[in-house]
């Protein structure tokens, strides 16, 4: 899909600068490092969000109690779904780098557009986090959160190996390969954020990589830069 996701590195672009990420090697801890920290965060929260915009309106209670005499009535205990609004501002606290938070906006903010283009796309934020939008895109697609946690997952380090062989001319068929051996990690990682959506909001993972903020910040006041982030 047209998201704009090509002019992200997810902070390939300042590694490279740095000269903290030289090789395939490199590349390949890099990934791993994303995807067990920004990547479960991003899959949990996208599978919450699409359960959220699949689940029934502000509030529900016991079938049929307003027709039962009201002596033997039990109380019912009224059940408040989770919204995206909500998921939204809980990932947005769980990004302390501004660099992080404006990437992640404007990457959601461009899949929501583009989403909408095609599948009736629940309401929500107008300008949600990435993870956030791509719960939302797949909720109006019809597919399942553990679709939407696969993706992702999927993305965290897809994005960023495309970046590399851009930046450092790798032969794509080798990064290929990096991103073939993580498979089985994408797909463990997914399966976890999957679990974990289930929790209330304020449970749900928490990781961060903290060398992940510091690279976005770095490269924000980069004068010279081919990725937006």
């Amino acid at each position: 899909m047209p998201t704009g996701g090509h002019a992200h590195s997810g902070g390939v672009e300042a590694a490279v600068t740095d000269g903290s990420l030289a090789n395939l090697s490199d590349l390949a801890a890099f990934l791993v490092g994303r995807l067990t920290t920004t990547g479960l965060v991003a899959a949990a929260f996208a599978a919450a969000a699409c359960r959220a915009g699949t689940q029934p309106g502000p509030a529900t209670r016991a079938p049929h109690a307003d027709h039962v005499p009201t002596a033997s009535v039990t109380p019912v205990t009224i059940v408040t779904p989770t919204t995206i609004a909500t998921l939204d501002a809980e990932l947005d606290a769980r990004m302390p780098s501004p660099a992080q938070r404006d990437a992640s906006r404007a990457q959601g903010r461009t899949l929501l557009r583009a989403g909408r283009a095609a599948w009736p796309v629940p309401p929500g934020p107008r300008a949600p986090h990435h993870p956030c939008a791509l719960g939302m895109v797949a909720a109006g697609a019809g597919l399942r959160p553990s679709d939407a946690a696969l993706v992702a997952a999927h993305t965290t380090v897809t994005g960023p190996a495309t970046a590399a062989t851009r930046l450092m001319g790798l032969d794509p068929l080798a990064v290929t390969a990096v991103l073939a051996r993580l498979a089985d990690e994408v797909e463990a990682i997914a399966l976890a954020g999957a679990e974990a959506s289930r929790r209330p909001p304020r449970l749900l993972p928490a990781v961060t990589g903290i060398r992940l903020d510091l690279l976005a910040e770095r490269h924000r006041t980069t004068a010279l830069r081919m990725f937006t982030s």
